[in-house]
């Protein structure tokens, strides 16, 4: 019993699921052949009869049909490469290594292809199975090393949190990674305009029902708000606004800085908060356009941020990822207010408007207030040093100042023109509408 109570911890630990977990990967086409080559830690790779000498030292004369089983049972059973939309046929296992945690050979494709085609580690190594490296190099059939090819790396299961960083060297083009956490589900390698054009609306679209903060800002737009003419004015200005600031961001405009991003979402809530205090004392109507305006310009960046991971998704499509993400954001604000508006309208059927929104604008300033205090006490970590005067700061400076000129004109282009001639252009047939019927 005393041996058995000393071998269960260590028994346990061998089946231990790893916290987080980095796998590496390098997929290139040539001709016929697609080599995909893979990094993985041995921890990662449970429930494998690794053979160990000694104090539990890997036992590298005869640990290759181990790390083969692992590679098939933890790698190629769980990576789905398509060409076109066909799915390729398992791989073969060219080669199978054991590498020290310290190697680097996964710096680049050529390195790690010619590590893998180099002599394995010496037998004598004493290295334990749970700090090793496995190596990898697997070989798929394709028609040609043009084909589109898709990937899904369902690799979740190796740890709590995983992440798969794979460089696509495709056939004459420029490398492309990809940083995927868990189950990414498909991922084109190299998508059509159209594919990427719908991935981008669908996370527009989700992007903009998971954003809390964003929702409670269009409701406290909407509140005072159901006649469609100032509706509309008030939500195609946060719209103009938004879109001016994500294009931007995607683009590299914004501050890179790591301040910037908490500097957003404390903003973010103010406007909640502002919104919300508003409607509470005295909201003003004919101005809530250019208030729209403004705090859109700071919810574009916000959704830019949202948008940074999935960049990666968008092949050399990037301006037209940029447009569906934004029509994703749109459709699902559309939705919201389509839900909101009717609402709103039932609500004040049964409580007095005045009362109502008081009511529900302080449960909104609430939450913002809070929200807008958690993100302030994370803001003031940061260091916020004077700007050095110099080239960079004065580019810097000018493509700022380029962007405000930009969305004052849209806002000008609204406001002054578009809005008018739609106004003007309803009230003319609202007056011949009775003039023709009294005809």
């Amino acid at each position: 019993m005393a041996a058995l109570t000393l071998a269960l911890p260590s028994a346990a630990a061998a089946h231990e699921v790893p916290a987080d977990v980095t796998v590496q990967a390098f997929l290139k086409p040539e001709g016929s052949r697609l080599h995909l080559l893979v990094r993985a830690p041995l921890a990662a790779l449970r429930d494998i009869d690794y053979p160990t000498r000694g104090p539990g030292y890997l036992d590298l004369a005869r640990v290759e049909p181990s790390l083969r089983q692992a590679a098939s049972v933890w790698i190629a059973d769980e990576i789905a490469l398509y060409e076109g939309d066909i799915r390729l046929s398992p791989p073969r296992i060219v080669a199978a290594r054991v590498s020290l945690p310290s190697d680097r050979s996964f710096g680049s494709y050529e390195d790690a292809l010619a590590h893998l085609t180099a002599a394995p580690l010496p037998s004598e190594t004493e290295l334990y199975w749970s700090q090793g490296m496995l190596d990898v190099w697997f070989e798929y059939q394709v028609h040609s090393e043009g084909s589109r090819l898709s990937i899904h790396p369902d690799l979740a299961r190796l740890g709590l949190h995983e992440t798969t960083v794979l460089r696509f060297l495709p056939s004459g083009g420029a490398v492309r990674a990809f940083e995927l956490s868990g189950d990414p589900g498909l991922v084109r390698l190299a998508p059509q305009w159209h594919q990427a054009a719908l991935r981008f609306v669908d996370l527009g679209f989700r992007h903009i029902l998971d954003g809390t903060d964003h929702l409670l800002f269009l409701l406290c737009l909407v509140i005072p708000l159901r006649r469609l003419r100032p509706l509309v004015l008030v939500v195609t200005a946060f719209i103009v606004a938004h879109s001016v600031t994500l294009i931007a961001s995607a683009f590299g405009w914004a501050p890179d800085a790591l301040w910037f991003p908490p500097l957003v979402e404390t903003l973010i809530a103010a406007s909640i908060v502002y919104m919300a205090l508003e409607n509470i004392v005295a909201p003003h109507l004919r101005l809530r356009w250019a208030i729209a305006f403004a705090f859109g310009l700071v919810h574009g960046f916000g959704f830019s941020f949202a948008l940074r991971q999935t960049l990666q998704f968008a092949g050399s499509h990037l301006l037209t990822s940029l447009l569906s993400f934004n029509v994703g954001v749109e459709l699902g604000q559309l939705v919201v207010l389509g839900l909101l508006v009717p609402a709103l309208g039932l609500l004040f059927r049964f409580v007095p408007e005045r009362t109502g929104t008081i009511v529900v604008s302080a449960l909104v300033a609430h939450t913002g207030w809070h929200w807008m205090m958690e993100r302030w006490d994370r803001l003031r970590q940061f260091r916020f040093p004077w700007p050095v005067l110099s080239a960079a700061a004065l580019a810097s400076a000018t493509r700022w100042l380029l962007l405000v000129v930009i969305a004052a004109g849209l806002a000008w282009l609204l406001i002054a023109v578009l809005l008018p001639a739609a106004s003007r252009r309803a009230q003319k047939e609202a007056a011949t509408g009775p003039r023709e019927q009294a005809r």
